[in-house]
Protein backbone atom coordinates (compact mmCIF):
# COMPACT_ATOMS: atom_id res chain seq x y z
CA UNK A 1 0.00 0.00 0.00
CA UNK A 2 1.38 3.18 -1.05
CA UNK A 3 2.24 5.74 2.23
CA UNK A 4 1.21 9.20 1.67
CA UNK A 5 3.84 12.01 0.84
CA UNK A 6 2.92 13.82 3.61
CA UNK A 7 3.18 12.45 6.79
CA UNK A 8 2.08 15.07 8.72
CA UNK A 9 -1.42 14.55 11.31
CA UNK A 10 -4.92 15.45 9.53
CA UNK A 11 -6.98 17.99 11.06
CA UNK A 12 -9.99 16.76 12.96
CA UNK A 13 -12.40 18.52 10.52
CA UNK A 14 -10.59 17.35 7.55
CA UNK A 15 -10.46 13.54 8.87
CA UNK A 16 -14.04 13.42 9.79
CA UNK A 17 -15.51 14.22 5.90
CA UNK A 18 -12.59 12.08 4.24
CA UNK A 19 -14.13 9.33 6.51
CA UNK A 20 -18.11 9.80 5.82
CA UNK A 21 -16.92 10.01 2.22
CA UNK A 22 -15.48 6.41 2.55
CA UNK A 23 -18.41 5.41 4.87
CA UNK A 24 -20.95 6.62 2.42
CA UNK A 25 -19.10 3.69 -0.23
CA UNK A 26 -18.86 1.16 2.73
CA UNK A 27 -22.77 1.65 2.67
CA UNK A 28 -23.14 1.21 -1.01
CA UNK A 29 -20.62 -2.30 -0.48
CA UNK A 30 -22.88 -2.94 2.51
CA UNK A 31 -25.92 -3.19 -0.43
CA UNK A 32 -24.18 -5.34 -2.93
CA UNK A 33 -22.90 -7.87 -0.70
CA UNK A 34 -26.55 -8.51 0.73
CA UNK A 35 -27.67 -8.23 -3.10
CA UNK A 36 -25.43 -10.84 -4.70
CA UNK A 37 -25.31 -12.81 -1.73
CA UNK A 38 -20.93 -12.42 -1.24
CA UNK A 39 -19.22 -13.77 1.07
CA UNK A 40 -15.91 -11.63 2.17
CA UNK A 41 -13.94 -12.37 4.89
CA UNK A 42 -11.28 -9.32 6.36
CA UNK A 43 -8.31 -10.06 8.47
CA UNK A 44 -6.63 -7.81 10.73
CA UNK A 45 -3.31 -8.74 12.04
CA UNK A 46 -0.21 -6.43 13.58
CA UNK A 47 1.88 -5.28 16.34
CA UNK A 48 -0.34 -4.51 19.99
CA UNK A 49 -1.28 -0.73 20.04
CA UNK A 50 -1.05 0.05 15.93
CA UNK A 51 -4.49 0.71 15.86
CA UNK A 52 -6.85 -2.42 15.03
CA UNK A 53 -9.41 -1.32 16.93
CA UNK A 54 -9.96 2.33 16.51
CA UNK A 55 -9.87 1.38 12.25
CA UNK A 56 -12.68 -1.46 12.34
CA UNK A 57 -14.81 0.93 14.51
CA UNK A 58 -14.11 3.15 11.78
CA UNK A 59 -15.08 0.88 9.35
CA UNK A 60 -18.01 -0.54 11.29
CA UNK A 61 -19.36 3.04 12.78
CA UNK A 62 -22.12 3.32 10.03
CA UNK A 63 -23.06 -0.28 8.64
CA UNK A 64 -25.20 -3.09 9.25
CA UNK A 65 -24.02 -5.52 12.10
CA UNK A 66 -25.87 -8.40 10.45
CA UNK A 67 -23.61 -8.00 7.24
CA UNK A 68 -20.61 -6.67 8.69
CA UNK A 69 -19.52 -9.42 11.93
CA UNK A 70 -16.83 -8.45 14.13
CA UNK A 71 -14.96 -11.51 15.61
CA UNK A 72 -12.80 -11.08 18.50
CA UNK A 73 -12.18 -14.73 20.10
CA UNK A 74 -10.72 -15.09 23.64
CA UNK A 75 -7.91 -17.36 24.49
CA UNK A 76 -8.92 -20.64 23.46
CA UNK A 77 -10.78 -22.84 26.45
CA UNK A 78 -9.55 -26.25 27.86
CA UNK A 79 -11.73 -27.66 24.90
CA UNK A 80 -10.90 -25.80 22.52
CA UNK A 81 -6.95 -26.18 23.08
CA UNK A 82 -7.70 -30.50 22.16
CA UNK A 83 -9.34 -29.54 18.97
CA UNK A 84 -7.70 -29.15 15.21
CA UNK A 85 -5.89 -25.16 15.42
CA UNK A 86 -8.20 -23.55 13.08
CA UNK A 87 -11.43 -25.24 14.20
CA UNK A 88 -12.62 -22.60 16.46
CA UNK A 89 -12.21 -20.03 13.28
CA UNK A 90 -14.14 -22.06 11.03
CA UNK A 91 -17.12 -21.92 12.49
CA UNK A 92 -17.63 -17.52 12.27
CA UNK A 93 -16.60 -17.64 8.33
CA UNK A 94 -19.56 -16.00 6.87
CA UNK A 95 -22.72 -17.17 4.54
CA UNK A 96 -23.89 -15.32 1.32
CA UNK A 97 -24.68 -11.61 2.43
CA UNK A 98 -21.92 -11.36 5.29
CA UNK A 99 -18.37 -9.66 6.11
CA UNK A 100 -16.58 -10.90 8.75
CA UNK A 101 -14.27 -8.72 9.84
CA UNK A 102 -11.21 -10.95 12.31
CA UNK A 103 -9.76 -8.50 15.04
CA UNK A 104 -6.94 -11.33 15.31
CA UNK A 105 -7.37 -14.69 13.62
CA UNK A 106 -5.52 -17.88 13.07
CA UNK A 107 -2.31 -15.81 12.95
CA UNK A 108 -2.12 -16.22 16.43
CA UNK A 109 -0.14 -19.14 15.88
CA UNK A 110 2.17 -17.18 13.89
CA UNK A 111 2.91 -13.90 16.01
CA UNK A 112 1.97 -14.79 19.71
CA UNK A 113 1.92 -18.30 20.31
CA UNK A 114 4.83 -18.33 18.51
CA UNK A 115 6.92 -16.10 20.22
CA UNK A 116 5.44 -16.25 23.85
CA UNK A 117 5.51 -20.41 23.65
CA UNK A 118 2.43 -21.28 23.69
CA UNK A 119 2.89 -23.48 21.04
CA UNK A 120 5.91 -25.64 19.45
CA UNK A 121 8.32 -25.18 16.93
CA UNK A 122 6.99 -27.93 14.98
CA UNK A 123 3.59 -26.78 15.18
CA UNK A 124 4.64 -23.20 14.02
CA UNK A 125 6.31 -25.13 10.85
CA UNK A 126 3.32 -26.81 10.56
CA UNK A 127 0.80 -23.85 10.29
CA UNK A 128 3.10 -21.65 7.78
CA UNK A 129 3.21 -25.41 5.61
CA UNK A 130 -0.54 -25.48 5.74
CA UNK A 131 -2.22 -22.10 6.09
CA UNK A 132 -1.13 -21.12 2.26
CA UNK A 133 -3.15 -24.17 1.43
CA UNK A 134 -6.03 -24.21 3.76
CA UNK A 135 -6.63 -19.64 2.90
CA UNK A 136 -6.51 -21.31 -1.05
CA UNK A 137 -9.02 -23.74 -0.39
CA UNK A 138 -11.21 -21.01 1.23
CA UNK A 139 -10.69 -18.63 -1.90
CA UNK A 140 -11.30 -21.12 -4.41
CA UNK A 141 -14.69 -21.83 -2.18
CA UNK A 142 -15.73 -18.28 -3.60
CA UNK A 143 -14.88 -16.38 -0.17
CA UNK A 144 -12.66 -13.46 -0.49
CA UNK A 145 -10.14 -13.10 1.44
CA UNK A 146 -8.10 -10.25 2.38
CA UNK A 147 -5.42 -9.59 5.05
CA UNK A 148 -3.85 -6.35 6.70
CA UNK A 149 -1.01 -6.09 8.54
CA UNK A 150 -0.82 -2.91 10.71
CA UNK A 151 2.46 -1.63 11.13
CA UNK A 152 3.30 0.65 14.09
CA UNK A 153 7.18 2.35 14.61
CA UNK A 154 8.68 0.74 17.91
CA UNK A 155 8.91 4.70 19.18
CA UNK A 156 5.03 5.01 18.38
CA UNK A 157 4.32 1.62 20.38
CA UNK A 158 6.25 2.76 23.11
CA UNK A 159 4.20 6.35 23.41
CA UNK A 160 1.23 4.66 23.03
CA UNK A 161 1.63 2.37 25.68
CA UNK A 162 2.80 5.48 27.90
CA UNK A 163 -0.60 6.86 27.26
CA UNK A 164 -2.33 4.38 28.28
CA UNK A 165 -1.24 3.65 31.49
CA UNK A 166 -1.68 7.33 32.49
CA UNK A 167 -5.66 6.97 30.92
CA UNK A 168 -8.19 5.43 33.02
CA UNK A 169 -10.37 5.02 30.58
CA UNK A 170 -7.25 3.39 28.05
CA UNK A 171 -6.09 1.30 31.20
CA UNK A 172 -8.13 -1.86 29.70
CA UNK A 173 -6.59 -2.13 26.65
CA UNK A 174 -3.55 -3.29 28.61
CA UNK A 175 -2.87 -6.97 29.40
CA UNK A 176 0.23 -8.42 31.04
CA UNK A 177 0.58 -10.11 27.72
CA UNK A 178 0.71 -6.58 25.98
CA UNK A 179 3.37 -4.95 28.15
CA UNK A 180 5.59 -7.81 28.32
CA UNK A 181 5.55 -7.97 24.41
CA UNK A 182 8.11 -4.52 24.42
CA UNK A 183 10.61 -6.38 25.27
CA UNK A 184 10.04 -9.08 22.51
CA UNK A 185 10.06 -6.34 19.83
CA UNK A 186 12.81 -7.94 17.83
CA UNK A 187 11.08 -11.38 18.24
CA UNK A 188 8.12 -10.19 16.62
CA UNK A 189 9.63 -8.78 14.10
CA UNK A 190 11.57 -12.06 13.28
CA UNK A 191 7.91 -13.36 13.49
CA UNK A 192 6.17 -11.37 11.84
CA UNK A 193 8.89 -11.45 8.69
CA UNK A 194 8.81 -15.43 8.46
CA UNK A 195 5.00 -15.49 8.34
CA UNK A 196 5.13 -12.56 5.35
CA UNK A 197 7.47 -14.97 3.59
CA UNK A 198 5.32 -18.24 4.14
CA UNK A 199 2.33 -16.72 3.81
CA UNK A 200 1.86 -14.21 1.34
CA UNK A 201 0.73 -15.43 -1.94
CA UNK A 202 -1.32 -14.33 -4.83
CA UNK A 203 -3.97 -15.87 -3.76
CA UNK A 204 -4.42 -14.04 -0.28
CA UNK A 205 -1.43 -11.94 -0.34
CA UNK A 206 -1.10 -9.23 3.06
CA UNK A 207 -1.55 -5.72 2.58
CA UNK A 208 0.89 -3.53 4.51
CA UNK A 209 -0.90 -0.71 6.29
CA UNK A 210 1.90 1.87 7.89
CA UNK A 211 -0.53 3.14 11.61
CA UNK A 212 2.23 5.46 12.90
CA UNK A 213 -0.27 8.06 12.12
CA UNK A 214 -4.00 6.75 12.57
CA UNK A 215 -6.05 8.60 10.47
CA UNK A 216 -4.18 8.48 7.40
CA UNK A 217 -4.20 4.79 8.16
CA UNK A 218 -7.95 4.43 8.68
CA UNK A 219 -8.56 6.49 5.55
CA UNK A 220 -5.64 4.39 3.24
CA UNK A 221 -7.27 1.02 4.43
CA UNK A 222 -10.50 1.63 3.72
CA UNK A 223 -9.70 3.24 0.15
CA UNK A 224 -7.50 0.15 -0.71
CA UNK A 225 -10.79 -2.21 0.88
CA UNK A 226 -12.82 -0.56 -1.44
CA UNK A 227 -10.65 -0.35 -4.26
CA UNK A 228 -10.53 -4.40 -4.39
CA UNK A 229 -13.79 -5.26 -4.20
CA UNK A 230 -15.80 -5.25 -7.30
CA UNK A 231 -19.03 -3.56 -5.82
CA UNK A 232 -21.71 -2.17 -7.70
CA UNK A 233 -23.38 0.93 -7.02
CA UNK A 234 -27.19 0.43 -7.91
CA UNK A 235 -30.38 3.19 -7.92
CA UNK A 236 -31.34 3.93 -4.06
CA UNK A 237 -35.14 3.32 -3.75
CA UNK A 238 -36.46 6.14 -2.51
CA UNK A 239 -39.42 6.12 0.22
CA UNK A 240 -41.81 8.42 1.45
CA UNK A 241 -43.11 9.30 5.11
CA UNK A 242 -46.83 8.06 4.72
CA UNK A 243 -49.16 10.34 6.82
CA UNK A 244 -50.21 9.30 10.00
CA UNK A 245 -53.75 8.45 10.93
CA UNK A 246 -56.06 11.17 12.46
CA UNK A 247 -59.59 10.47 11.53
CA UNK A 248 -62.28 8.94 14.07
CA UNK A 249 -62.82 6.30 11.88
CA UNK A 250 -59.53 5.01 11.75
CA UNK A 251 -58.82 5.32 15.49
CA UNK A 252 -62.27 3.40 15.85
CA UNK A 253 -61.40 0.73 14.29
CA UNK A 254 -57.64 0.05 15.12
CA UNK A 255 -59.37 0.51 18.86
CA UNK A 256 -61.80 -2.38 17.98
CA UNK A 257 -59.45 -4.80 16.44
CA UNK A 258 -57.16 -4.50 19.82
CA UNK A 259 -59.87 -5.23 22.01
CA UNK A 260 -60.57 -8.16 19.87
CA UNK A 261 -56.95 -9.44 20.33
Amino acid sequence: MAKDKDSSKMLGKEYEKALRKLQVELCILQDWVKREGERVIVVFEGRDAAGKGGLIKAITARVSPRVFRIVALPAPSDREKTQIYLQRYFRHFPAAGEIVIFDRSWYNRAGVEYVLGFCSREEHRRFLDLCPEIESYVASSGIKLIKYWLEVSDKEQERRFSARINDPLRQWKLSPTDLFSRSKWYDYSRARDLMLQATDTKIAPWHIVRSDDKKRARLNCISHLLSILPYERKPVKKYEVGERMCSWVQYLSLHTLAQIH
